[in-house]
């Protein structure tokens, strides 16, 4: 950078300006009056934008501009944020507010700081409500996919009901190319470049931490469904994502946010005032638990050998495991007790390479899982609650008795808890509001 600054003492964060063409979308911000962060997200073979779409189109591409902001506004959390293009309308600043605010809660409670009251997006109250025209987009759905097992559920639901849709990723993982290859479905790679000047501000002492990063994939997918032409972007998000990991000073600090239910339903009904009436987001998993998910999966045996779930296969930097299980994570830790009660244990052992359940060095992951000791670990992984039914599960099952963390659950933790509370039977029955459209209700029944 040009004009060093130090990040943690800059004044005022400026989404200065986003545009598009050939296929590339530029997002730019600056801190002060510091070099300018440009981030470009690739769309390859993008069709021309016509005519009709145009407005959503730059709709869709500002909202991109605005939620991809937090990669960078974090690096700084300035009091003050500008957006040159003047004040947002009060329901996109009300959105923005909420993202950046709960998004961030895991990165404030990690470094000590406190966010409330400090994001504030410029707005104006708006005199009448917005609304967006149908676009009569084609009947399609875009399923992102992360290599794990829950989008390939998604997929094989949409499968079977007979609907069209594109597998779709935003980045270059090998793994989740492999994925998307396996379910045979048309693919679309997205490609997104952070600003070079990022990782020298982070070398310059800037805040770091988790961001919402589903939020971002979500915003990028919008501005794919107008430019490609889909009527919905259908994630794969259980129920549990809205279950926050703990409470810290009043606040709900929930890694998952941006894969809540909270975030669906304002970011769905956005879309709908402001860029296509007829452009649905939803999250096909919403109702289902991650062990009725993980039922689910375990009859998809094609992608035994391409799926994980390990969330060092995708880090930006550092090593990667191996063989796709590091076996050490919190993601490794419980997509295992998720997967045991529904698979024959040898298979699962086939899948893993090791009995992670045999293994008391892994205790203290397994104890975060079920709450024990400690709170549930900040990663994309079920609650507390249904880790210990399906531990319970297998404690009552002889295969698994023996294994070392099994048995130390039956004679340590289960005295402490209420059996009746153990049951793996009402985890498997789907529960709770959705934003599933009408066109792939079919799939809910499907995934069940």
């Amino acid at each position: 950078m040009t004009n060093p600054i130090q990040p943690r003492l800059t004044q005022v964060f400026r989404f200065v300006r986003c545009s598009y063409a050939d296929g590339v979308a530029e997002l730019v911000y600056q801190f002060d009056q510091g070099e300018e962060l440009i981030e470009r997200v690739r769309f390859p073979a993008a069709p021309a934008i016509g005519a009709g779409h145009k407005q959503a189109f730059e709709a869709a591409l500002k909202m991109l501009h605005l939620i991809a902001g937090v990669s960078y506004y974090k690096a700084g959390v300035p009091p003050k944020i500008e957006v040159a293009d003047g004040p947002l309308d009060d329901t996109t600043a009300s959105l923005l507010d909420a993202l950046y605010l709960h998004g961030l809660a895991e990165f404030a409670y990690r470094n000590g700081l406190d966010l409330r009251g400090r994001i504030n997006f410029p707005c104006i109250v708006s005199t009448h409500a917005k609304t967006a025209p149908a676009l009569h987009l084609p009947k399609r759905t875009l399923v992102p996919i992360g290599g794990g097992k829950d989008s390939l559920v998604a997929v094989e639901a949409i499968k079977q009901i007979g609907g069209q849709a594109t597998a779709v990723w935003v980045g270059n993982s090998p793994l989740i190319a492999s994925c998307a290859e396996r379910t045979g479905l048309p693919t679309l790679n997205i490609q997104r470049e952070l600003a070079p000047g990022l990782f020298e501000l982070n070398r310059l002492g800037a805040w770091n931490g988790h961001i919402p990063v589903t939020a971002v994939n979500s915003a990028i997918l919008a501005v794919a469904a107008i430019l490609y032409g889909y009527d919905s972007i259908a994630f794969a998000n259980e129920r549990s994502a809205s279950a926050a990991t703990l409470e810290y000073e009043g606040q709900q600090v929930n890694h998952q946010w941006s894969k809540g239910y909270a975030f669906e339903q304002m970011f769905s009904d956005w879309l709908h005032t402001h860029v296509a009436a007829d452009l649905d987001y939803c999250s096909l998993l919403r109702p289902y638990s991650e062990l009725a998910i993980t039922r689910a999966f375990a009859k998809l045996t094609p992608y035994f050998d391409v799926f994980s779930s390990c969330n060092r296969n995708f880090k930006i930097l550092g090593p990667k495991p191996a063989d796709r299980w590091c076996g050490q994570c919190p993601k490794c830790h419980f997509v295992f007790l998720a997967l045991a009660p529904f698979l024959p244990k040898p298979r699962l052992l086939a899948i893993f390479g090791r009995n992670l359940l045999d293994d008391e060095s892994q205790a203290a992951g397994f104890d975060a899982l079920l709450e024990y000791h400690d709170h549930k670990p900040f990663e994309c992984v079920g609650e507390g609650a249904e880790a210990r039914a399906a531990m319970y599960a297998l404690s009552q099952r002889p295969e698994w008795q023996e294994d070392a963390l099994v048995a130390r659950f039956r004679s340590e933790i289960l005295p402490q808890l209420d059996v009746a509370e153990l049951a793996l039977e009402p985890w498997l029955t789907p529960a709770g509001d959705h934003r599933v459209p009408d066109r792939l209700q079919a799939a809910l029944v499907a995934i069940g």
